[in-house]
């Protein structure tokens, strides 16, 4: 039995889920999630589990966070909806539109494709593990100890927005470290080439990431056939946050289409 998710929920009219990326937290989507509502959805910013101020699991893998999602359709008593998912987030709303295409109006993948992924998040997650809770007391210290794996600001500060008091006197990180450590395989898994959805697929991506790459193409419309490519400007894989003008207005084309 799993839990049920925790999300903001901005907006009245056509309801829209927005899926963080690894290690994120749907406060990630806050400022498009309002430019989202303001033009006529309800958009839910959801925390995946083992993320944000969501459950936590022993158990990750992309069919468990798919019904994860279907437990909150239910709970929410959503008809069926518009998905958009980033990195991560864009594999579980991949599965999730094959395994419900029913409730699955029309599919955005931010910067993923459907295939398999080596694990390559090790310094952040070494980084990550070199933070002792017992000494650091702020924020500033967290972001010199992260510094010495991490030389990436951005990056960094991403990872600085999951810290929390835990309690009065002691900081944490809301994603669960230990679990997300042994799950990079899962994390990187690919869509099964037999599962598919035949619905609305838009798939868009950085120009300067190399996450998804015009070979992809073939792969990407095995399991999604009406799947079309779209490229961000001065964006790498961070698109949604380093180009949200764009972003904003390529999605809205082609959820009004």
């Amino acid at each position: 039995m799993s839990a049920l998710l925790h999300a903001k929920i901005l907006g009245t009219g056509k309801p829209m889920i927005i899926l963080h990326g690894f290690l994120g937290m749907s406060d990630n989507w806050k400022t498009l999630g309002r430019k989202y509502a303001d033009n006529g959805l309800q958009v839910h910013l959801v925390d995946q589990r083992n993320h944000g101020r969501s459950f936590h699991s022993e158990d990750f893998d992309y069919s468990l966070l798919s019904k994860d999602l279907k437990i909150y359709f239910e709970h929410h008593q959503i008809e069926n909806a518009i998905l958009l998912g980033h990195s991560m987030g864009g594999k579980t709303a991949m599965q999730f539109a094959c395994d419900y295409p029913d409730l699955t109006e029309k599919l955005l993948v931010a910067d993923i494709a459907p295939k398999y992924y080596p694990p390559h998040h090790n310094e952040i997650i070494n980084g990550l593990n070199t933070l002792n809770f017992d000494e650091i007391t702020s924020r500033g210290q967290a972001d010199d100890e992260l510094a010495r794996h991490i030389t990436d600001y951005g990056i960094r500060q991403f990872l600085l927005k999951n810290l929390y008091w835990v309690e009065k006197g002691r900081l944490g990180l809301r994603f669960n470290l230990e679990v997300l450590s042994t799950k990079m395989e899962e994390i990187g898994e690919n869509i099964s080439a037999t599962s598919n959805y035949n619905g609305p697929t838009l798939f868009l991506r950085g120009d300067r990431s190399e996450y998804v790459v015009s070979a992809d193409l073939s792969e990407i419309k095995r399991n999604f056939p009406k799947a079309t490519l779209e490229t961000i400007e001065n964006a790498g894989h961070w698109l949604h946050a380093e180009n949200p003008e764009q972003f904003f207005e390529k999605s809205m084309v082609f959820i009004e289409s």
